[in-house]
């Protein structure tokens, strides 16, 4: 504002003196009134730099970027339906305080882990847990602006295993690479591979379909046995065939987190890592701020939620004192979106 003021003060005096040149010295005032005007035109030249500078800085500290965050949220007991977070900075969320989907498929008619993705013509897929146990598939829907739902869809991906006992967080991926969306979640086929201290019914793999258009889809595929329980695992791609799984390994006493490392999206992951989370840890959900990836997750043993930061999947930093999550949410998801998908959320 005083960059402003000034500029209009100055050019102000300026044109009162062009004018008294024009009335009262006419013979020479051409050639001062060339020099007054490229003295004015530099001026306002350099006002409007310092205006510019200071809306830099000023659109630095609030929301003026046009992109911002969206968190899928769920509330226990998971029988209301989808909740939104959102953020403009990744580490501060606010709750929309209102639900957007109320689930209506599955045996218990539940909507637990819901996973998104915005796919390339802008459409919004939405997959969800729709049953603790009993059901050998997941929740699908999907919309133009997630206010207005497509019609709820089953989506039986295990039922060419009869014994399966559960189908768990859906977790859904858009491959740019193939052109295709993938799907990866966890279950429980028992006496079917090793386990350790958890019972034949808790003793998880995770596993894969693929779709372009969400009418027809692969069969389902094996798409990580790492030799203990796994589940809530989420695909992050770092670049051009380099991708990073970030999973829960679910076997007693270790519940906490790890990462794996391939050159597809569809695998195979190797390499998996020691654990870089605490005990009694699930549900993690990665985004990339600047040069670092954020990953989010549930420390349901210490009974909050949590944040680390990682530049390279190999150190991690605690940041959870950082950021801030509204009381109530649980597993979810986190993608970019422009800012104005959140102001029709609001409304």
């Amino acid at each position: 504002m005083f960059a402003l003021r000034h500029w209009v003060i100055v050019d102000y005096a300026y044109g009162l003196k062009i004018l008294h040149c024009v009335q009262n010295d006419k013979p020479n005032c051409e050639q001062r009134k060339i020099t007054i005007t490229n003295k004015v035109r530099k001026l306002k030249f350099k006002s409007l730099f310092r205006l510019a500078i200071i809306g830099l800085a000023f659109c630095g500290l609030t929301s003026c970027s046009k992109q911002a965050y969206l968190f899928t949220s769920f509330h226990e007991p998971a029988n209301e339906g989808l909740r939104f977070l959102y953020s403009y900075d990744a580490y501060h969320w606010t709750d929309l305080n209102k639900t957007f989907l109320k689930p209506e498929i599955g045996t218990q008619k539940v909507m637990r882990d819901p996973s998104i993705v915005q796919g390339p013509d802008g459409t919004f897929h939405l997959v969800w847990t729709c049953s603790w146990k009993g059901d050998k598939g997941f929740g699908y829907a999907s919309s133009k602006d997630l206010v207005t739902w497509s019609e709820q869809k089953f989506l039986p991906v295990m039922e060419g295993e009869p014994k399966t006992v559960n189908v768990w967080a859906p977790e859904i991926f858009y491959d740019d690479e193939k052109n295709e969306f993938v799907i990866i979640w966890a279950s429980t086929i028992p006496f079917r591979f090793a386990k350790g201290m958890e019972e034949e019914l808790n003793n998880h793999r995770m596993y894969s379909i693929t779709t372009k258009d969400f009418v027809t889809f692969s069969k389902p595929k094996l798409f990580l046995d790492p030799g203990f329980s796994v589940i809530d695992a989420v695909i992050v791609k770092r670049a051009a065939k380099d991708y990073v799984l970030v999973l829960k390994d679910n076997t007693r006493p270790n519940r906490n987190l790890k990462v794996a490392f391939g050159d597809d999206a569809l695998g195979p992951y190797k390499n998996v890592s020691e654990t870089f989370s605490p005990k009694l840890t699930e549900g993690p959900t990665v985004v990339k701020v600047k040069n670092d990836w954020l990953i989010y997750f549930d420390a349901y043993g210490q009974k909050i939620y949590s944040a680390y930061k990682t530049s390279d999947f190999k150190s991690f930093k605690d940041v959870t004192a950082e950021v801030s999550i509204p009381e109530g949410h649980k597993h979810g998801t986190i993608i970019k979106v422009k800012k104005k998908v959140i102001e029709g959320l609001k409304k």
